[in-house]
Order: structure tokens, then sequence, then C-alpha cells
């Protein structure tokens, strides 16, 4: 339902610059603030008016929503904006896919930002869809949604002044847009380098050791707080010790988690960490306007009104929400209409058998990824697998599950490893979220379950299964094979029922389908599998499932 962009509530203020909270009357006309007058001391029973909150780093594609349904779910959370690298979709249909992202953006009053995939694909060690070369990067800095060059992900590329990564690095900052960094355990001279090629932030800081040196060699970090990976407990410290060098990212965002709560959460565990609430509300809500350059109100006089009515400053749960003076949110209710998302999508895999996934015991141990919840690092582990008539078996007792990536692109047979830390006593689950390729990853606890999950999603074109005895649960991802085009509280109850789904069959880590789809990310160390075969993220190479 279309609202006015004039109107006047009454609240108390919360006022940045100068650190204070008073009641408040604030007018605004055609979506611009006119008068903020004060009235009196803050006052209970009243709202509390802040600006609004940013997702300063977060890839849309992960919550399975397109950017306007995205947006729909998040102003209930007081978020009003998000810097979003479209690298997932870029990876499966390149700059088409990007624009398939900014046109169903523009169909919403939420602000939705982007960057420009700098690493498409992640690494030359697997298969995507596409590819983004420099002209292609150009082109799409042009669009005025794009605001920064988004995370460089090769950083031994940049380590190593590598001349393709440093072209773009160049381009970007030639052209005045900030440049993203990802370098998960950089610290000391390794971090100054980094930062001396020209990357402005990082979001996968593990420790605050790492984090200050980040901060010192000139970068901005992001405390990231999603469904997989999650730091803020770590990291939050930051917040006030270097508050103008600090930002707040969910980074992936699954859609039962969006449902709950974003940015607001965040901010709501830092106050009660003992932070300022001023402090707080610089990183949740103004840093990013000031390190992207966003065309977003401040929530001062002249600005766009952009602004969030909070309950009160413990919970930060937001009672109206307005976008260029729309209220566009109320009572956790949005007031905008969906958009329904255009069909996109390239799916060329074919259907798996239990023989492609049978595996000879030729060795005494082999290399098996270990998977730590709340952690996007891996570990490798040399272990003796357990065997049977000349194959190797799962192993639930020792919590050896075979894994698979199935190449989505091309008809060819899937690339096969072995994991431990899911913890399935029976059945499997499977993704064709799989970051960052968007391959299908599966793993379980038989080869027929895991090939029944797998074969499902590619009869739908994307989805995400559990398989479970004689029953099979999918939510199909029909845009892009990564995103739904249904309703989000849809698709976040279905996917929070499928997760339920997973942790009955035994795991035990928080986020298991979220996990799983970072199992083939080979930026991130130690050891992952791609559709190509099993990668050594420290030495940057495939490596041997076996060992001796």
């Amino acid at each position: 339902m279309k609202q006015t962009r004039s109107g006047m509530r009454q609240v108390n203020y919360v006022s940045l610059p100068d650190e204070r909270i008073f009641r408040a009357e604030v007018a605004w006309e055609q979506g611009y603030i006119v008068g903020i007058r004060e009235t009196g001391a803050e006052r209970g029973g009243l709202g509390y008016l802040v600006p609004g909150f940013i997702d300063a780093h977060v890839h849309i594609e992960s919550a399975m929503l397109p950017p306007a349904e995205f947006g729909r779910i998040a102003l209930r959370q007081g978020t009003i904006a998000v810097v979003s690298d479209p690298h997932e979709i870029a990876n499966v249909l390149g700059v088409e896919g990007v624009r398939f992202m900014l046109r169903n953006a523009r169909q919403t009053p939420f602000h939705a930002f982007f960057g420009a995939p700098s690493c498409v694909p992640a690494t030359p060690f697997e298969t995507a869809g596409k590819n983004l070369g420099l002209d292609e990067i150009r082109n799409l800095l042009n669009e005025p949604e794009v605001c920064c060059l988004s995370e460089m992900m090769n950083f031994p590329g940049v380590l190593a002044r590598d001349k393709a990564v440093m072209d773009k690095i160049e381009l970007a900052t030639r052209l005045g847009y900030p440049v993203d960094g990802h370098a998960p355990g950089l610290k000391g001279d390794k971090a100054t380098a980094y930062v001396s090629a020209g990357i402005t932030t990082d979001h996968e800081c593990v420790s605050l050791e790492e984090a200050r040196d980040k901060i010192a060699a000139g970068m901005s970090v992001l405390i990231r707080e999603g469904s997989a990976a999650r730091n803020f407990d770590t990291l939050h410290p930051l917040i006030s010790e270097a508050n103008n060098r600090v930002m707040l990212c969910s980074d992936d965002k699954h859609p039962d988690d969006l449902l709950h709560g974003h940015i607001n959460g965040m901010a709501a565990r830092a106050v009660k960490k003992g932070h300022s609430v001023f402090d707080v509300l610089r990183c949740a809500c103004i840093n990013p306007i000031d390190h992207y350059r966003l065309p977003l109100g401040r929530l001062q006089p002249g600005d766009v009104m952009d602004a969030v009515e909070l309950a009160d400053l413990e919970s930060f749960r937001p009672t109206r929400v307005w976008l260029s003076g729309e209220l566009v949110s109320e009572n956790g209710q949005t007031l905008l209409g969906p958009i329904q998302a255009e069909p996109v999508n390239l799916f060329n895999a074919r259907r798996i058998t239990e023989d492609d996934l049978r595996v000879d015991a030729a060795v005494d141990r082999i290399r098996v990824i270990g998977v730590e919840d709340g952690s996007l690092v891996t570990r490798e582990r040399l272990l003796s697998p357990r065997e049977e008539n000349g194959v190797i078996v799962p192993d639930t007792a020792r919590d050896i599950l075979p894994v698979c990536v199935v190449n989505r692109y091309q008809p060819v047979a899937p690339a096969l490893g072995f994991i431990q830390g899911f913890g399935l006593r029976r059945g499997a689950i499977a993704s064709s979220v799989a970051h960052d390729s968007h391959n299908i990853i599966a793993l379980g606890a038989d080869l027929a379950s895991i090939c029944r999950a797998v074969n499902a999603i590619i009869d739908e074109r994307g989805g995400i299964a559990v398989v479970d005895g004689d029953r099979l649960d999918i939510l199909p991802l029909p845009v892009a094979g990564i995103m739904s085009d249904a309703d989000g509280d849809w698709v976040g109850d279905t996917y929070a029922g499928l997760d339920r789904g997973a942790k009955a069959l035994g795991s035990t880590l928080s986020a298991p389908f979220m996990t799983l789809s970072f199992m083939a990310l080979l930026v991130i160390p130690e050891l992952k599998l791609s559709d190509r075969g099993l990668f050594d993220g420290r030495r940057f190479e495939f490596t041997a499932l076996g060992v001796g």
C-alpha cells in the first residue's frame, strides 16, 4: 500500500553528532526532513528514532530471495540498505545475472547497493557458469547502484601483485570506488602489503589480533554475524576501540534467520556487552554511508527521511521504518507488495548413480575435510577409512561421510571426498547453493540417499534437499538455481523445516545447510572440494584424497 512521503512524528530522537537523546517533533515533506524541534527530555513510552541499519557486506542470494523480496523481509528488522556482492549469481550467469539483481532491486524502495564482483570465478580450480573480466567490471562500475569493487578473494594474487588482480583494483581505485577485501588470517607485514595494494575493508577477521593489525594498516573491519560464520563475540571490542573503522555485516544470512533478526540484533547484543549506543549506531548506520559514499539519510535536517523507530534501545525492535519519507514497515509487517522475479537460470547437470560415488580402498589413510561449527575454516584430517569389499564406505560411528560436488554446468562425473563434523547418522542433504560457483554439493550416510537428494535438485534445476528414508523434502530454487521466486515468509519457513530435517538426521551444526554451502569455497583454508577435486586452500592447489 502506497504511503504519503510527508509527515510528522513525536519521538525520542537519538542525535549521533552530539551524543544526546531528547524528545522531539520530527517533520518531513516530500521525503526530506524539514525540521527536528526539541520538545523536552527523553520520555518513556515514546519510540526512539534512529538512522536506518545498513548491512555493509552481504550476498543477498544467500537468503535465497531476490533483492526486492529480501528487502521486504529485511525492512521488518529495520534494515534500510545493504551493500551486496552479487558474485553468487555472477558465477552462474555473469553480467546478465548481476543486471537481473539490479533490475529486480529497482522495483522496490529498499536501498540495495551492489559491488562489481572481482573474482568470478573465485578461482581457476572450479567450474563456474561465466567469467567476469576487466571489461565486464568496468561496465558494471558505471551502473548507478554499484558502489565498490566487491571482495578481492584472491589474496595470494594481491600479495604477489598479480597483473590481472591488480588491473581490477587499479581500475576501481582510478574511478574512485573503494575495494573490499577478503583475507582470512593475514596479519603483520602481510596485512600491510594487502592494504597497500588498495584494499579498504575486510570481513574475514577471526581474531582481535588480526583485526587490530588490519585496522593499524589502514583498513576498516566489518564485524560479521551470519548464519554460519559468526565473529561478533570475538571482535565486538572494536566497536569502542576503533569506532570510526568498524561496520557490521551478515555476509550470508539464510532466510529463516532473516525472519528473526538482522543488523538490529547485532546492535542489541553490542549494547548489552556495554558499548555506547552512539558508538553502536555509528557502526550500524553511519560508517557504511561514509565508506561507500551512499546517498542515504543520516537523520539530519535536509536529509532524506530514511529512519527507524525502535521500541527501545535494548531490544532494538523496530516499530516503524521509513524510506525516503514513505512508511514501509509497521509493527513487524511490511507494507510493500511482492515483486514477481523473472525466471533466469543455467543448469546442465546429469543425474548421478551410486557407481559415480564409489571410491576404491587403495590407500591406508585419506584426507578428510574437518568441519568446525560457526567457522568457514576447515581442517585437514588424515584418517583411516572404513572399507567393505574393496571400497571406502560411510563411517557414521566416526562421522566420516562421503561428500560430492556435481558440476551443474556440464554433464560430467562428480568429484568425491570425505568429511567429518556434520554428524549425520542416516539420510543425506544436498544443495545447489555452493559458494561460489554453485555446483551441487551433497553428503550423507549412504550413497543411495545422496543420489536421491542430488537428482531431486537436478530435476528442479536448483534447490536444497533432505532425504530421510523414503521421505524427500526439497525447497526449489528456480532463479539461477540459488533463489526462490516465492514469498519470503514461505521460503523462510520451508528452509527452517529443512534445517530441522537435517538436524533430525543427526547433525549437531547450528546451520548445516549454510555450512554445507561453504565446503566448496576454495579460497577459505584448509581443505575444500570443488567439482574438479580435493583442494588445499593453504597451498592453493589440488591435493590427492589418499595418503600413502
